[in-house]
């Protein structure tokens, strides 16, 4: 296996981790991007549904692709006179290698570890109303990433080679009405358990 080649269709995919794709996928737009607009970009849509890198696990990621070859960089003088600006960019090979990686490499389930339904399968140690202020949090919190979802998505319109990141935006809107409702649905079994429990005593 060669790093940086872009090989045949029978060569193995570079081994390189997840994060380092959707880095590589980012420079896949066709831009020149900092670091900084990295970060943005990746707040922007990969935080819904996958990934909020710190600004040092983007170019950590960044010094990965360079040494691959799938990126480059160079440093673009600032017109106000602060330090100069890296700026990177995918390579050829570096774009073969993701076009392949996208069509190739097996797409992994989703790996859920959902803080909340802990907490739920614990409720026998919590409080009734601990438990009812976790879940009320939770419906505050997917409601606020629903919002935040539409107005990105809203923020893209019109801008063709974001067509399939918006689509992953109104994922990511569903989805996070979705954990809103359920939530809400969770906060109405309990009232009923405690119900029947009442009424058991009774």
């Amino acid at each position: 296996m060669r790093d940086g080649g872009t090989g045949g269709a029978d060569e193995a995919l570079p081994g390189l981790p997840a994060t380092s794709w959707a880095v590589l996928g980012l420079l896949s737009f066709g831009e020149e991007l900092s670091g900084y607009d990295l970060k943005k970009w990746s707040d922007w849509s990969l935080r819904f549904f996958y990934w909020s890198p710190s600004f040092s696990q983007i170019y950590s990621e960044l010094k990965r692709l360079e040494k691959a070859g799938f990126a480059t960089s160079r440093l673009v003088a600032q017109e106000t006179g602060t330090r100069d600006k890296r700026v990177y960019r995918i390579t050829d090979p570096g774009l073969d290698a993701v076009r392949r990686w996208a069509r190739e490499a097996p797409v992994d389930p989703p790996v859920l570890k959902h803080g909340p339904m802990l907490r739920l399968w614990l409720g026998h140690l919590l409080e009734p109303e601990q438990m009812r202020e976790v879940l009320v949090q939770h419906r505050e919190f997917a409601e606020k990433m629903r919002r935040r979802a539409v107005a990105d998505a809203e923020g893209a319109q019109g801008k063709a080679a974001w067509a399939y990141p918006t689509l992953t935006l109104k994922w990511a809107e569903r989805y996070y009405a979705s954990e809103r409702d359920l939530a809400g649905a969770m906060l109405a079994d309990i009232e009923e358990l405690e119900r029947e429990s009442r009424d058991g005593e009774g």
